[in-house]
């Protein structure tokens, strides 16, 4: 498809809107459908599209937006390790190792702007502009070019909203929600209306907040947080009411994708891998962590231990500082660590639905990043990585929890793509950009 149409001696942009909605299953956007009419619309010509592994926000939205898997962009998870320090930090755009689609785009001339989207903080320079999504910590840092920063701080934008106390204050949790959906709703009305651009993103988050702290609230008529959830999701549907009515505005040619990161679904209980590796002896610390994040305790004697949700490192010398045991001699425990999951249950229910090895999920460039094993759970089990918990199954204020299935996915021009990665090279292939 040529990017470029000409008519009358004036050029015409043959533009692609896509609408990020991060979390949203099919199958709740359908149920709610008949009383969010705009969901509802888009809900009953979609289909779905598969989560990247992890099936986390930074893993799915890093693969969209760069059009390949975490083998080659190198994103594997939130947090990430100092292999020396054993330090723990916060995934951001930093690590990520290959050109983006926005960067393709800008080298074919073509301009992008971008709102909300996951994982590109800190902000980098792009043909267009950009404002960093989660996890975006200072708004200086958190767009492109600078000169949005005082435009947005003028306006009262927030990053992100505050969870801390989803689960124990719902009314402060949507009044958070309602906050950065006003946000967005802010920057869309500054980077859409010149139509100076060929690519447009708009990311709303305000879905997966919510469903980790309510989602039987939001799916329950009878909850009794159930009226105020809808209220909220009245407001985000409204908003999305918005973007779709601008893309309908917009001369053709044109273009809409309409897509989740990753499904959703009730919580069963959180599972912990550190937890397990400890009981199963594999896992040994030096001392009692600070927090939940403290990697710095793992221990000289370790054999195993995991990172957020499900990424199992064998500790081995050829990566980590501290540890004495070679790749060799490690294999009969990973052996046993991935026996020991498949056979792992609550109330006679299998908990792992799959162990991936790192050479069959991630045959790429990043292999030598990537963790030795990588754990599925089954839908209703949320797998977790902390490093001071004692007990692998438990409840800690949520109540929904994300699924590799089952992630909404709609394209005008009717492709159905298998996975996150596939939905940034339909841009790419949209714009006749050769990878």
């Amino acid at each position: 498809m040529s990017i470029l149409l000409t008519k009358n001696n004036r050029t015409t942009r043959n533009r692609v809107m896509v609408l990020g909605l991060d979390g949203l299953p099919l199958k709740l956007a359908r149920q709610l459908g008949n009383r969010l009419p705009n969901i509802g619309e888009i809900a009953a010509r979609a289909t779905t599209v598969q989560a990247e592994l992890p099936e986390l926000s930074p893993v799915n939205w890093t693969s969209f937006y760069t059009g390949v898997g975490p083998e080659e962009h190198g994103v594997f998870g939130f947090a990430r390790m100092d292999a020396d320090t054993y330090q723990s930090g916060i995934t951001n755009f930093a690590q990520v190792q290959v050109p983006t689609i926005f960067d393709k785009l800008g080298s074919a001339g073509l301009v992008s702007r971008i709102i909300n989207l996951p994982n590109t903080y800190p902000a980098r320079p792009i043909k267009g502009m950009l404002v960093s999504g989660f996890v975006a910590e200072r708004l200086p840092r958190a767009v492109h070019p600078p000169f949005l920063a005082g435009r947005l701080k003028s306006l009262n934008y927030k990053l992100e909203a505050d969870t801390s106390k989803g689960a124990a204050d719902p009314e402060y949790l949507l009044a958070e929600l309602r906050a950065t959906l006003a946000s967005r709703q802010a920057a869309f009305e500054i980077m859409w209306p010149d139509l100076a651009w060929d690519l447009f993103v708009q990311v709303f988050t305000e879905t997966d907040r919510l469903f980790h702290f309510l989602l039987p609230a939001v799916s329950d008529e009878g909850h009794p947080l159930h009226t105020a959830c809808m209220e909220f999701m009245r407001l985000w549907d409204k908003a999305v009411g918005q973007v779709l009515e601008r893309y309908e505005s917009l001369p053709e040619p044109k273009r809409l994708m309409v897509l989740a990161d990753h499904g959703f679904t009730e919580l069963k209980t959180e599972v912990d891998l550190n937890a397990w590796l400890r009981q199963e002896g594999l896992l040994h610390q030096t001392s009692m962590p600070k927090n939940e994040w403290d990697s710095s305790t793992i221990s000289s004697e370790t054999t195993a231990f995991a990172l957020d949700p499900g990424r199992i490192y064998l500790h081995t010398r050829d990566r980590f500082s501290r540890a004495s045991l070679s790749r060799q001699q490690t294999r009969p425990s990973k052996e046993r660590i991935i026996t020991g999951l498949m056979a792992l249950t609550l109330n006679g229910e299998r908990v792992i639905e799959e162990v991936f090895e790192a050479e069959k999920l991630y045959p790429g460039p990043m292999l030598d990043r990537a963790p030795d094993l990588v754990c599925q759970a089954r839908p209703g089990f949320d797998l977790k990585a902390k490093f001071n918990r004692n007990t692998v199954f438990g409840h800690f204020g949520r109540f929904g929890t994300h699924t590799v299935d089952g992630a909404i996915f709609y394209d005008s021009n009717g492709a159905q793509p298998l996975r996150m990665r596939d939905t940034g090279r339909l841009i790419l292939d949209h714009f006749g950009i050769q990878e």
